[in-house]
């Protein structure tokens, strides 16, 4: 049955949709609004990623992005059962390793209860400052994937590619869920849909009609038949078998209303 996920408030400062009450937003509201999705129903909560916003990019951005594993462990802490997830991780900006050990920590601690959202990211200054590779991103990102499995699902990981190779070494403490936490790939574009059929357990398009995302889903499962990989496949889309659900409010006590309602009235009969 399909799932709903929502954004923390405040978390992402874009300025064509960011309300006003969100510039000074802090842990309390945040807390208050993870709670709240928990009591609604709401399967998971989601921050995103931006290192270093460029000024020339910061009017059309906005310069406050929240760190996601920051953000996901300080609510996991003051929640039991709803997700974390991070929605989306750049791969290219951190070492594999950095990511399985933070990540996996946070599943560990929370109790099984992770998401990884990763994506290949796209806004080249950012790349070029993190001393990033911007033109061979997909393939980093792919690499960088195996290798976050390789690490969470063997004892004694060893990973060996075109772009980075590791032996002898264990992340721990190791993730709650086995075999190793659901990993969802974030984009649009074929090389994304690829990613996410035959290295992850999901996919997350943004901004796409309902026709070209029942294409695109149709094309993973053949991907994802065609790697021989097993188990379900989570689509958070239109249609789908997950939504992700964005909620605007005026304040902050609007928006725990609007959550509350959301669970009580939309989350029931999704599911």
């Amino acid at each position: 049955m399909p799932r709903c996920g929502t954004s923390l408030p405040g978390v992402q400062q874009i300025p064509a949709r960011a309300q006003a009450w969100e510039r000074e937003i802090g842990g309390t509201q945040i807390v208050e609004a993870a709670r709240m999705a928990e009591r609604a129903g709401f399967d998971w909560v989601s921050c995103s990623d931006h290192v270093a916003v460029p000024v020339s990019r910061a009017a059309a951005m906005g310069a406050s992005w929240f760190d996601a594993g920051s953000t996901l462990a300080f609510v996991a802490g003051a929640t039991t059962r709803i997700r974390l997830l991070s929605h989306v991780l750049v791969l290219p900006y951190r070492h594999p390793l950095v990511i399985a050990k933070q990540y996996g920590t946070l599943d560990h601690l929370s109790g099984g209860r992770l998401i990884l959202g990763v994506g290949s990211g796209h806004l080249r200054p950012e790349f070029k400052v993190l001393g990033a590779d911007f033109e061979r991103r997909g393939t980093v990102s792919d690499e960088y994937l195996a290798a976050i499995v390789a690490a969470w699902s063997e004892e004694v990981a060893r990973f060996e590619g075109e772009t980075l190779a590791f032996r002898d070494v264990i992340v721990a403490p190791r993730p709650a869920q086995r075999p190793r936490p659901p990993i969802w790939v974030g984009g649009n574009s074929r090389a994304a849909v690829r990613r996410a059929a035959r290295l992850a357990d999901g996919w997350v398009p943004w901004q796409l009609e309902p026709e070209a995302c029942a294409a695109a889903v149709a094309d993973a499962r053949r991907l994802r038949a065609e790697a021989g990989q097993p188990g379900a496949f989570e689509v958070v889309a239109p249609g789908a078998t997950a939504f992700h659900t964005g909620i605007a409010a005026r304040d902050l006590a609007e928006l725990l209303a609007r959550l509350e309602w959301f669970g009580r009235e939309v989350i029931p009969l999704v599911a």
